[in-house]
């Protein structure tokens, strides 16, 4: 249960724990070829078989005294010398590449920051040198909420002092009117009535609403402490319009951006990446389900303990010292098995769950279409599965 709740952004630092405090549990890999084939046979014969010639050579001895009780003489060692579990590999067709094999990548956001974005669009435009350091140090100025709210004076100290240019005012107010031409409309505002108005100067009239755009820009030009104060009466009273052109110029106004540069990530603030727990492909129509390859990881025992057991095996004598490290072996060999066993079981439940949700969605998860996903709650799929609802 605790490992079935532990995310797939974490599973890999949980197996990492385990094998730090459980040397007997590791990573495969696809090197171990021939030899891992092979191993299971080799240590049958030998443990089952092979040990012929030295249980011969034993009877021949005399019989020694009577020893003390071994718990090691009612375990079966030959258990822990094989592996019942195939590897991966060698059901691998070596000439083709596995038609399983999923992209093990983790799907990463990319995206620029709000300035990056601007600097982008600077760009494109075409500035002498001297041009450009402005329209960069009005960029830089700009707040993640798209505001140019540092004053022009200090602007045009901030040019002389770092960039060496000295700039008016009139020429800082040329520039300012390049940058607020930018994308997100309303970039470049220094208070939130010039932000309103830039954008609202470059919404196009469709269906009608010309009207609108243009009492709304004569009310945020001329009226915008009225607006601001929600008195409706007094602007219709001072722009002679009918109620229903009013309340259309209004709701135009409500659709604007009040902070423009809220659409884009700050590169300030930690970045949240979503990591899935399955991945569906939509193959003609047919819809395969995996899991991601996170939740899928290759474990196995390690050799070197199974060797360890193997050289235990043949020794005729066996001292308490060695006796007490075959136990401790076993131990982490149980308990590697026993990790491995729950990482399969997280697996089968995972599939058989979400298999169950692909299946009662199908119609969404093959159209994309949100109007075709059907109400579902857990006792639908917890029927499906035969699992419990927890």
């Amino acid at each position: 249960m605790k490992l079935l709740q532990v995310p797939t952004a974490s599973l890999e630092q949980r197996i990492k724990e385990e094998m730090e405090v459980n040397p007997a549990l590791e990573e495969s890999s696809f090197e171990d070829n021939e030899e891992e084939q092979n191993y299971e046979e080799l240590d049958r014969e030998e443990v089952a078989g092979g040990g012929d010639s030295d249980a011969k050579e034993e009877s021949d001895q005399e019989p020694e005294a009577e020893e003390e009780y071994d718990p090691l003489d009612e375990i079966d060692l030959s258990d822990y010398l094989t592996d019942d579990d195939v590897g991966s590999y060698k059901l691998r067709d070596n000439n083709y590449g596995d038609p399983d094999e999923e992209n093990k990548s983790i799907p990463i956001a990319i995206h620029s920051t709000f300035h990056e974005h601007l600097m982008e669009q600077l760009g494109m435009v075409k500035l002498s040198e001297r041009k450009y350091k402005i329209a960069t140090q009005l960029i830089g100025s700009i707040d993640d909420d798209g505001y140019l709210r540092r004053e022009l004076e200090a602007i045009v100290d901030d040019l002389a002092f770092a960039q060496n240019v000295d700039v008016e005012e009139e020429e800082l107010l040329e520039m300012l009117k390049i940058v607020q031409a930018f994308e997100p409309s309303g970039v470049g505002a220094r208070n939130l009535q010039e932000c309103l108005l830039l954008q609202i100067m470059r919404k196009d009239g469709v269906n009608g609403t010309r009207r609108y755009l243009e009492i709304a820009e004569e009310i945020l030009e001329n009226y915008f402490d009225e607006f601001a104060k929600k008195h409706y009466d007094k602007l219709q009273r001072n722009l002679s319009v009918s109620d229903a052109d009013l309340k259309g110029a209004v709701a135009e106004i409500l659709k604007l951006n009040p902070k423009p540069g809220s659409t884009y990530v700050s590169s300030a603030k930690p970045e949240n990446y979503v990591v899935p727990d399955f991945l569906i492909s939509n193959n003609s129509g047919v819809l395969r389900l995996t899991l991601n390859s996170k939740n899928a990881p290759d474990l196995r025992i390690s050799d070197t303990y199974r060797d360890m057991l193997k050289e235990y095996t043949q020794t005729k004598k066996k001292t308490k010292p060695q006796k007490e490290a075959v136990m401790f072996i076993k131990q982490k060999i149980d308990s590697a098995k026993w990790f491995i066993d729950a990482i399969k079981q997280r697996q089968q439940t995972m599939l058989k769950t979400m298999q169950a949700i692909l299946d009662y969605q199908y119609e969404y998860f093959g159209t994309g279409d949100e109007t075709r996903i059907k109400p579902m709650i857990l006792k639908d799929i917890a029927e499906i599965t035969g699992l419990d609802i927890s």
